[in-house]
């Protein structure tokens, strides 16, 4: 088993950022504005999560604004905890859960095998779509299985400070495409300030919670720990460069869903357009763009539709492999453990990468999922992907009012009574959220 040291991101001295330290004597963080915040928010923000804001902005207009608003403060609590969990113990978000009972593994490790072998073949699927639209010659399937596997010889080649650049190139790409739609569609400002008041239209609950809760959340929010380590940051002394990192990152992801329900409330609901669900909704808006503003408009937002499923892609790749060869390692780590070998240390991360265990899983999301775009989705395997999926927003919030109040991080860095708020609210939404799935799914 392979495994990286408390605090020593996999990459070369080089690609670490000259802020690297272990002790107070060290030099000052480094601090940049570009970083893993950016990498795990651009990575939860795919498609479906776009259409789900068109259409909520293309039935109620600016109404559910506040909704977007609400979403990027869950997400801020979210991922500040597990980052905090991380530099404050020196151990992976899955050492944790670990610490809680073994039942935590009988969770994550069906859950994560189900989910990566059905998100593949949806992520593929979602960069073919607007390559299809724009090369039509190439089927989606060909189109999806090809950046497939750019997506897996990136992460699998190339270490963290490359997959941060092409990742961060790709979000400011659809961050401009998208922005520049919502300006090109003109916002009604006083609508959008109107839009700022919470209110629940009637029939909009499911898109009030999904907006809130749905947007950029995913198991990627738990692989944030794991970008620090490999960004370098890995000690306490970058607590204040992390939470700049994740707010500014979670701004922009902010600024981005809004002008996505701008663009929804300016260019289909004023014109009473409706768009489909499913990936399929983004062609639609491409058509509607194309038609109002000229073809080249057009392209450049299939091209921006391409960078939003293109970094969800290449993030899940990096950031849930990672996590998998973590949770094989410590499994692995513990039973070696109880067997009695010697030199086995079940607290040290069990994870590398590049490692088998990390390899094997890129794979596993790579080239199984795509029979499943030859062939369809088979019924079973897509209702036990929903049921797991459902619930793993609430384990993970739940699990870090665990954490975070006990003694599994030091007294002074527990959770002030904000942070638990936050927690507790993110655990009741995502628990409505995940009630509401299941039953869409067994009902």
């Amino acid at each position: 088993m392979s495994s990286t040291p408390v605090g020593t991101p996999s990459g070369s001295p080089a690609d670490q950022p000259s802020g690297h330290a272990h002790g107070e004597g060290g030099p000052a963080p480094r601090w940049r504005l570009i970083g893993p915040g950016l990498v795990v928010a651009a990575t939860g923000v795919g498609a479906a999560d776009l259409v789900a804001t068109l259409v909520a902005g293309s039935r109620y207009g600016y109404a559910l604004l506040w909704t977007a608003v609400v979403g990027v403060l869950l997400k801020i609590v979210l991922v500040e905890g597990a980052g905090r969990y991380s530099l404050l113990t020196g151990r992976t978000i899955f050492q944790g859960w670990s610490s809680l009972g073994r039942w935590t593994h009988w969770y994550f490790g069906p859950y994560i095998v189900v989910w990566g072998f059905v998100y593949g073949a949806a992520a593929m699927a979602g960069t073919g779509l607007p390559l299809h639209a724009l090369f039509p010659a190439v089927s989606v399937t060909w189109w999806g299985i090809a950046s497939g596997l750019v997506g897996a010889a990136l992460v699998l080649l190339g270490r963290y400070g490359l997959f941060e650049k092409v990742c961060s190139a790709l979000v400011l790409f659809m961050f401009v495409t998208m922005v520049g739609a919502a300006v090109l569609a003109v916002p009604n400002v006083p609508d959008m300030v109107t839009g700022l008041v919470p209110t629940i239209p009637d029939g909009s609950l499911v898109y009030v919670l999904g907006l809130a809760g749905g947007v950029g959340g995913t198991i990627t929010l738990a692989a944030y720990g794991y970008w620090l380590r490999e960004k370098g940051w890995a000690t306490p002394r970058y607590l204040r460069v992390m939470r700049v990192d994740n707010v500014t990152a979670y701004v922009v992801t902010g600024i981005f869903v809004i002008a996505t329900l701008v663009v929804g409330a300016e260019l289909l609901y004023s014109a009473g357009i409706a768009v489909s669900s499913g990936d399929q909704g983004l062609l639609d808006l491409g058509d509607v763009i194309k038609e109002r503003y000229g073809t080249a408009a057009g392209t450049v937002f299939l091209v921006g539709f391409w960078s939003a499923a293109m970094s969800s892609l290449i993030g899940v790749w990096n950031g849930v492999s990672l996590m998998f060869a973590d949770f094989v390692g410590h499994v692995r780590a513990e039973r070696a453990e109880r067997a009695g070998e010697a030199g086995v240390d079940p607290d040290a991360p069990a994870y590398r990468l590049g490692g088998r265990w990390y390899r094997l899983y890129v794979l596993w999301l790579t080239v199984p999922p795509m029979a499943m775009l030859f062939l369809g989705k088979p019924v079973y395997l897509i209702l036990a992907y929903g049921v797991l999926g459902a619930v793993f927003m609430p384990f993970l919030a739940v699990t870090l009012l665990w954490l975070l109040n006990t003694h599994r991080v030091p007294a002074g860095a527990r959770n002030g009574w904000l942070s638990n708020a936050g927690l507790a609210i993110c655990a009741a939404l995502f628990g409505v959220l995940a009630l509401n799935q299941l039953a869409d799914l067994l009902l």
